[in-house]
């Protein structure tokens, strides 16, 4: 199941998307399905990489425990790492406040050949500081159009932006916090403000409905990711990259070929004048 959002205005309901995986699908057959994916998705960044006509920016939004970090673990494991920028955005540095609220991230969008993974983002902007009233409402509000136009800008320049918004139920976060606090692996991920986070679930659902659909666009479309299950939730995003990948992939070829007759045509030249 592929909740796409690709037009400004359409109003999302988060409480109408299923967190679950749909019937029908086992995790044994979406690893199976995901293990072939991984391999497509190494070529289409190995061909990308060399042709560079385009940039990757993979924006991975959720709530605490939502499975950030694990998208990235999983899903960015298929990629080779000398064309991968991961950035996790956390509170603004006394620097960062002195600017724009998009000047940290524009600097980290990725070169043309490239893939940057956002952990948070701009969206941020949007989100905490709206549910927290950090800034006014009029500001934060004309951040829609400031987001709108900087994805744009970035899409104009080669950039293929994917954001993603990782789905799931309070119930299911309360688990994994929880399953935190008990494995003495993960414990090092405590922290007390998930749990005051929690008491914001509606402010934040408000938040995150509005976000996606005011952003959502062509260029930047937006995939509710239903994520309760880890393995789900791999799959969905991996598909969805491999997806936008997959149409630019002949365009990608025919440069790649020129490129190699051009190489081809002054090793040619060389030999000759050696000769």
């Amino acid at each position: 199941m592929k909740n796409f959002f690709d037009q400004r205005g359409a109003k999302v309901r988060l409480d109408k998307i299923p967190a679950d995986p749909p019937e029908g699908m086992t995790q044994q057959k979406a690893q199976k399905r995901f293990a072939s994916l991984g391999q497509e998705l190494f070529e289409l960044q190995d061909a990308m990489w060399g042709a560079k006509l385009h940039g990757v920016l993979v924006v991975l939004q959720g709530r605490d425990a939502a499975g950030k970090d694990g998208t990235i673990k999983h899903v960015v494991g298929c990629l080779n790492p000398r064309g991968v920028n991961v950035v996790s955005f956390g509170v603004p540095t006394a620097e960062e406040r002195e600017h724009d609220f998009l000047w940290r991230v524009h600097r980290h969008a990725p070169r043309l050949g490239e893939f940057s993974i956002f952990n948070r983002s701009h969206y941020e902007d949007v989100l905490v500081v709206r549910v927290h009233r950090l800034v006014p409402k009029a500001l934060w509000k004309e951040r829609y159009g400031h987001i709108l136009d900087f994805e744009e800008l970035l899409a104009e320049h080669g950039t293929i932006v994917l954001k993603y918004f990782l789905h799931i139920t309070s119930e299911e976060q309360k688990k994994r916090l929880l399953e935190r606090e008990a494995d003495p692996a993960k414990a090092w991920k405590l922290n007390l403000n998930d749990w005051k986070e929690r008491e914001y679930w509606d402010e934040y659902t408000e938040a995150y409905e509005d976000a996606i659909s005011k952003t959502a666009a062509k260029h930047a479309p937006w995939t509710v990711v239903p994520a309760n299950a880890k393995w789900y939730r791999n799959l969905v995003i991996a598909e969805s990259i491999v997806e936008a990948l997959r149409a630019h992939r002949k365009g990608w070829r025919r440069k790649l070929e020129d490129i190699a007759a051009q190489a081809k045509t002054a090793l040619a030249a060389y030999r000759r004048q050696k000769n």
